[in-house]
């Protein structure tokens, strides 16, 4: 199995994407408290994002890693479109809900979503940058399995609660995914024999990941 198999295998597998908030959510089994609590501290993640991406690319001495990172970068910023912006796209979501962004922006994060954002922080804007590579490598290739669970059970809450929801944000992030995934499994294959990087990169998927567990796990009742 080749490094590249191996990362792909232990993102796909990790409980980011594999707990019983996800596995609920996209059954329609979580209540309407639960569902709040997702839709606002999720837009947290959402408006810190190209922060936490802006963090790694202005650290990345490698031109063609930061071309990959600049091209996510420019998609999560609407690829010259402001319109489709994708911290745009997630208000109208709040929006169709009733919910109004701005109080979320200055509301408190709960404490597993400002730990996962400086998680993120951390990994991104660190000395060790092969750590912060590994960290986005995890991040856009547990990216698809999460958006399929989240629009499955959307689509099953806006059928029974927020009849004019805006799903958007969901399904447009999901349609661009494969581009994000393409990019960083570009920069991986790079340090394919190289044994150091490599575990550099393990762990800051890894602790990416298992702090995005702990979010999923803490929006739960």
């Amino acid at each position: 199995m080749s490094f590249l198999e191996e990362m792909i295998y232990e993102v796909r597998t990790n409980g980011a994407i594999n707990n019983d908030f996800l596995s609920r959510f996209a059954k329609g089994d979580i209540s309407g408290e639960e569902f709040k609590r997702f839709a606002t501290e999720f837009y947290h993640f959402s408006r810190h994002f190209p922060l936490v991406l802006c963090s790694l690319l202005i650290n990345t001495p490698n031109e063609d890693e930061a071309a990959n990172l600049t091209k996510i970068l420019v998609s999560e910023l609407g690829d010259g479109d402001p319109n489709k912006r994708h911290e745009l796209l997630y208000r109208d979501f709040l929006r169709s809900l009733n919910i109004e962004p701005r109080e979320i922006i200055y509301k408190p994060m709960l404490d597993m979503t400002r730990a996962w954002i400086e998680t993120q922080l951390s990994l991104y804007s660190g000395e060790d940058h092969y750590a912060g590579l590994g960290a986005s490598f995890g991040l856009e290739n547990m990216a698809i399995p999460m958006w399929d669970q989240l629009i499955s059970g959307l689509e099953k809450y806006k059928e029974k609660w927020f009849h004019n929801m805006d799903l958007t944000y969901f399904t447009f992030h999901r349609e661009l995914e494969n581009q994000h995934e393409d990019a960083m499994r570009d920069t991986l294959s790079s340090y394919e024999g190289n044994v150091l990087i490599q575990e550099s990169f393990r762990n800051g998927a890894k602790k990416v990941l298992d702090a995005e567990k702990k979010f999923w796990l803490g929006l739960m009742d």
